[in-house]
Parts: C-alpha cells; structure tokens; sequence
C-alpha cells in the first residue's frame, strides 16, 4: 500500500508507531521496522546518553527507517536533539512543545519533521514552517491530549493542509485504519496495540489491566486545568477525579500526578500507578508481536 508517507519514510505501510515515554525502545522501535512499518525510539524520560544508545542499537537489529520521538516539556529536551543532530536518524517526531525553532537544522541535516498537533492553527503554523508531514492526534488517544477528536481534526485539517497527514487517537484495529485512509489521512499512528505488543517493555500488569479493561474504563484527568491525560480508571484515578470535582482549590492537583506513570508502566502497579492509553479498549485483546498485529492492519487493504 503506497500513499505520500510510504514514500517520504521508504517504508511498506503507513503506519508509525506512537513514542510512547519511557517504554518504546530500540527493540520495539525496529521490531515495528522490520513489519514494514515505522518504529520510534521515545526520549521521554530518558537522558541523552540512552538515546544515544538506543539509536546504535536500533542500527543493529533493523536496516531500516525508525525516527526518535522528542517530547519538547521535557527539561533536557536541548541535550536530546544535539544527539539526534549528531546520529541523524530517518525521522523525528515532536509533542508537548513548539516545533518550530528546530525545524530549520534538523532540516539542513536530512532529518525528516513530523510534528503533532491537536487543532488546524498548529498544523498551519508547523506547515508554514516547513515540515514534511504532521500527526494530527485526538482526544481518543492515551496520555495527554487536545479537546478535538480524531475524526473532528481529520475533517478540519486535511482540506486545508497540503502536506501528509498522519492520524492518531483512538485508531487500534483495522477498521481504524481505514477509516483513517478513507477520510484521506496518508497513514496513521499507533501507540496503544503496540504498547501491549510482545515487544513493548512495558511492565506485563500493565498489559493484562488494558487487555481486560473495556470502553467504560476510559477516563480523562485534569480536564478543568486544561492539562488533560487519559489512562484506566483504577484506585488512582477515583481518588484525583474526586479531588478535581471537589470543591478544593485547584492548588490541590499540583503534583498529584507526579511518578504515577512510572509506578504502573515500570513496577507494575496498576491501581495506584496511572495506565496512559487510549480510548478504544475493546479492540485491545491480545499480546501480539508487532509484525502479527500490523498483519492484522492492513490485512487486504
């Protein structure tokens, strides 16, 4: 199947797999390579020297294309991109932050942009700016989140915006993905089926909680701060949605959500950790490798 981004990243199928903070590393990054898809490295919560490691790794067990995913929040996000300058991977992805300072150089060295964005202002400031193709995420994604839905953004983007669209939020299956194709998005991202892959690091009750979630369990926290992130309802999340829809000052929320990511996806505790992942759960039933589960995509298509 060829559309803009097959062709741009020199992949199979156009499906780029989301960089998930702390558990999408070399290994999941060029498992999803080696399927035909584009796998990530996710810098989030890592330093500079493990990036570093992750892309020679990354090198060794795929020859071919894989991005790394910069979160631009984080507070050695300058450390990161100077290791990207230097290893040059295919791609890069951005979230949490203005892309648009380092377009230009990352552009210079041959390094493909492909910022995220949660509405069409964003998408035409990134276009404006230069970059080779954008993600345009919805609120049925996991972690944190615009206020548009992926069909939503998809209808008000693609008209407007001449270089590729990628879709993301709530896309978990087949029918997912061609909806995505058929509304005219040039490929799709997906972070949550490869989260529960065999290859994701993430801590196996994390996987076994998603699996044996359903739609119902979906939840959104920090909706009235305006810093929305959604997960799996749990322990966790009963007791911050009672504080938030209390009467408390909103002074009460501030680092509530400290650790609470790593606490599920690395020690595995999954009721007072926090599961970031996305809306449609039902689809989410096995753990898979990453080749079976893009099969399953893009099975005849």
């Amino acid at each position: 199947m060829q559309t803009r981004l097959t062709k741009l990243l020199d992949i199979q199928y156009p499906i780029i797999q989301g960089g998930m903070a702390a558990i999408t590393d070399a290994v999941i990054a060029s498992a999803v390579s080696n399927a035909g898809g584009a796998g990530i490295i996710g810098s989030g919560g890592h330093d500079a020297k493990w990036v570093k490691e992750q892309i020679a790794l990354a090198r060794q067990l795929t020859d071919k294309t894989f991005g790394v995913n910069i979160v631009l929040a984080a507070e050695n996000k300058d450390e990161i991109i100077e290791v990207v300058c230097e290893e040059r991977p295919t791609f890069v992805t951005f979230g949490a932050g203005n892309p648009i300072p380092y377009i230009e150089r990352l552009k210079n060295l041959g390094i493909i942009t492909i910022p995220v964005v949660a509405n069409l202002k964003q998408a035409k400031n990134v276009e404006a700016a230069g970059v080779d193709a954008l993600v345009t995420e919805g609120m049925e994604a996991g972690g944190h989140i615009g206020r548009q839905t992926t069909l939503s953004l998809l209808t008000n983007v693609i008209p407007t915006i001449q270089i590729p669209v990628i879709a993301a939020g709530g896309i978990a299956d087949q029918r997912g993905f061609k909806a995505a194709i058929a509304m005219g998005a040039e490929g799709v991202q997906i972070g949550s089926a490869f989260l529960i892959s065999e290859e994701c690091p993430a801590h196996i009750n994390v996987k076994k909680k998603i699996i044996e979630s359903t739609d119902m369990d979906s939840v959104v926290l920090g909706y009235t701060i305006r810093h929305d992130v959604r997960g799996i309802r749990n322990r966790f999340t009963d007791d911050y949605l009672a504080l938030e829809y209390s009467d408390a000052p909103r002074e009460a929320l501030k680092g509530k959500m400290k650790g609470v990511y790593n606490k599920a996806f690395l020690d595995g505790d999954v009721e007072n950790g926090y599961i970031e992942v996305g809306q449609s759960l039902n689809a989410l039933t096995e753990i898979l490798p990453c080749e079976q589960i893009i099969q399953k995509l893009v099975k005849r298509i």
